[in-house]
């Protein structure tokens, strides 16, 4: 067994080369790390190549129209600013894009990396522009010669590791919904509210690539290809129900967070409708109180009790009076 050369800088972060990454692979779990000098000696009759790049890159770009042979539609594709997820296959290899979650620091998971596949019987070149988590998991298989043994098998990693690392982000979100939920059970309040927005807001934007993702996999996995094993396309068949179920938990995140803002806008509502009823209810109390003193307070001539020194005594008992009256008219119109 050959033991796998783990290159001395295995991802080329932060170079303008656009070469992150690159592997001939030894069927065994390992590979080596190449160059681009030892890229451009790659002949298709030698081992698998694996290519990884950056798509941002000039001279990734110009050695991916030039020096690779694929036609000007597959590198417009594999190139594209704007793509959703889909497969294709052409006369000598398949186009595949694929999605992935945003865990890069300071990002948000919706936020959705792309990674494009041109796929061969013995070579896959992949591309993205942010740095994708589930990417460089299958770089770092390689290097500890646990990786993929084949171009097909390297395709299949991706999409495993997208599925893994998708996995914790819906649960989470499940998770938050759930929080949300109690809160406003417990204490319903206006700040809950951007907090359910967030939420929908991530479903939607999560799901919106993960459905035509689950349909990619599945033309994988009808795909008559001859590179792609039994083996693999069970793999697959694990990785489309996991996508299925990560779409109905989105689905039931966004129906919940709906039902859930529906119900604190009512709770809302009625604490809303309960505090002016309670100050209706005051008010009605204190109106013909104010009309007695408004009427009192008049600076005219004639106002009785003026030289009365127990007339202030007995106003006062009169609307304490009136106030009480008030109280027990409304007891026995059984508003409170």
């Amino acid at each position: 067994m050959n033991n796998p050369q783990p290159s001395p800088n295995p991802q080329h972060e932060g170079n303008n080369s656009g070469l992150l990454n690159a592997f001939t692979l030894n069927g065994q779990g390992g590979g080596n790390a190449l160059e681009w000098e030892h890229i451009r000696d790659w002949h298709k009759e030698g081992a698998p190549l694996w290519v990884h790049l950056d798509r941002k890159s000039r001279k990734a770009q110009s050695w991916l129209r030039h020096d690779t042979g694929l036609s000007p539609v597959i590198c417009n594709a594999l190139l594209a600013e704007e793509t959703r997820p889909r497969a294709q296959v052409f006369e000598d290899g398949m186009l595949v894009i694929l999605r992935g979650v945003n865990l890069n620091p300071g990002e948000q998971p919706d936020d959705m990396i792309s990674v494009r596949v041109w796929i061969e019987a013995n070579r896959i070149i992949t591309l993205r522009a942010p740095k994708l988590m589930a990417v460089s998991d299958v770089r770092d298989s390689l290097n500890s010669g646990r990786g993929p043994a084949s171009p097909m098998g390297v395709l299949v990693s991706i999409i495993e590791n997208l599925g893994h690392r998708m996995a914790p982000v819906v649960a989470n979100l499940d998770e938050l919904t759930d929080q949300v939920e109690e809160s406003m059970l417990e204490d319903p309040d206006t700040s809950l509210r951007l907090n359910l927005v967030n939420i929908r807001r991530q479903a939607i934007a999560l799901r919106r690539y993960l459905a035509p993702q689950r349909e990619a996999i599945s033309y994988l996995i009808g795909s008559q290809a001859p590179w792609i094993q039994a083996a693999q396309k069970a793999i697959l068949q694990e990785c489309r129900d996991a996508a299925t179920r990560y779409v109905e938990d989105l689905d039931s995140i966004r129906e919940r967070s709906s039902i859930v803002h529906e119900e604190l806008s009512a709770r809302m509502s009625e604490q809303m409708n309960r505090t002016m009823f309670l100050l209706s209810i005051v008010a009605g109390i204190f109106l013909p109180l104010g009309f007695v003193t408004g009427l009192l307070g008049i600076n005219v001539g004639g106002m009785p009790g003026v030289d009365n020194p127990y007339a202030f005594g007995i106003v006062c008992l009169l609307l304490i009076a009136m106030g009480l009256f008030g109280v027990w008219i409304f007891r026995r119109m059984r508003l409170f």
